[in-house]
């Protein structure tokens, strides 16, 4: 009696095993064979706009929620000191390439005729004093004329000399041109000097704002007349495009899923319009989630993050706004079944 008792109950349980594998494959078939759905939220991109310079903040001409253009003037700052800076660098470009004009011209003509008139001149006193000082010798030699007085002639022909000497070399200098290595050094300035140009155009340019994309003016961060330090937030901006959904799926359907796969997206405000997008990127990280639930069942469940990018996205979709995706799975189907082996 106990042994049919036994029998009865072994069987019992193997009715109940086979109910439940059954059950478990038709629910696997079932997954592998629908539209997998998931939940997740829209992510906006949101970017903080600021100046590459410093500077009184003069005006600002949008408010929040206004839409903004794409290269749409949204603030300026106080553009007098980088305008005087500009000022400045321009006359010293004009200043380097007037030097270098001058440079590569060489000397006028009438600088080399200046300097042929003064080797004429000097090469006449040479003459003169040569005469002199030939008469002088004589003299000296009869004692007509003293040591002292032979002497001052014959030092004034050397200071003559010497000073031809010095005509002669300015006179080729002239004729020569400046050296190629102060020429050269010229260009160099030059070149500097249009550097510095182009960059207090720059900074002139970068005191104002402009919008660098479409989107939506989230938040001014500070007003008109403020003092503000280069790269410091003036105005937050959310951007129309792109848009994502953040979802998560579970470790089993993570095959389910790849990069393009097709995607509805909708929201509880319009379910019958849905948006259409794709997968764009499947995280290589398992993570715990929700973070918010603190159940140990929920705690221990590992995910992955998929981004969803929205083909066309509106101002329907805000950042944050929960959503429900139903992705559309591969055709090749995978059975729950175990392969007969003969």
């Amino acid at each position: 009696m106990k042994g049919k008792r036994k029998l009865l109950v072994a069987m019992l349980v193997m009715v109940l095993l086979a109910a439940v594998l059954g059950w478990r494959g038709c629910r696997h078939r079932e997954r592998v064979k629908g539209d997998l759905v998931l939940y997740g939220n829209v992510d906006i991109r949101k970017v903080d706009l600021g100046f590459r310079v410093g500077g009184r903040l003069a005006e600002i001409r949008v408010e929040e929620g206004d839409r903004a253009t794409s290269g749409r003037l949204l603030a300026r700052l106080d553009d007098g000191p980088y305008r005087d800076e500009l000022n400045l660098a321009r006359a010293r470009h004009d200043q380097a390439v007037a030097i270098l004009a001058k440079l590569e011209a060489g000397s006028r003509p009438q600088e080399i005729a200046q300097a042929r008139a003064l080797v004429a001149e000097r090469l006449a006193t040479v003459g003169t004093l040569e005469l002199e000082f030939r008469r002088s010798q004589n003299l000296v030699e009869d004692g007509a004329i003293s040591r002292q007085a032979f002497d001052d002639v014959t030092a004034r022909l050397a200071e003559a000399r010497a000073r031809l000497a010095t005509a002669r070399q300015a006179l080729k200098l002239a004729v020569e041109g400046f050296r190629t290595e102060d020429i050269a050094a010229a260009r160099a300035e030059v070149r500097a000097a249009a550097a510095r140009l182009a960059q207090a155009e720059t900074r002139l340019t970068d005191t104002e704002l402009l919008a660098p994309d479409t989107g939506v003016v989230l938040t001014r961060v500070l007003e008109p007349g403020a003092i503000v330090s280069a790269g410091a937030a003036v105005l937050s901006l959310t951007l129309d495009d792109p848009v994502w959904v953040r979802v998560y799926v579970d470790e089993p359907d993570l095959g389910r899923v790849y990069p393009g796969m097709s995607a509805l997206v909708f929201t509880d405000s319009a379910p019958r319009h849905p948006y259409r997008g794709q997968v764009g990127f499947i995280s290589p990280e398992a993570e715990f989630t929700p973070k918010t639930v603190q159940t140990e069942k929920l705690r221990t469940r590992l995910v992955y993050q998929l981004r969803v990018v929205v083909a066309n996205p509106d101002r329907g979709l805000r950042q944050g706004m929960p959503v429900t995706v139903r992705l559309q799975p591969p055709k090749v189907q995978v059975s729950a079944e175990e392969p007969d082996h003969e």
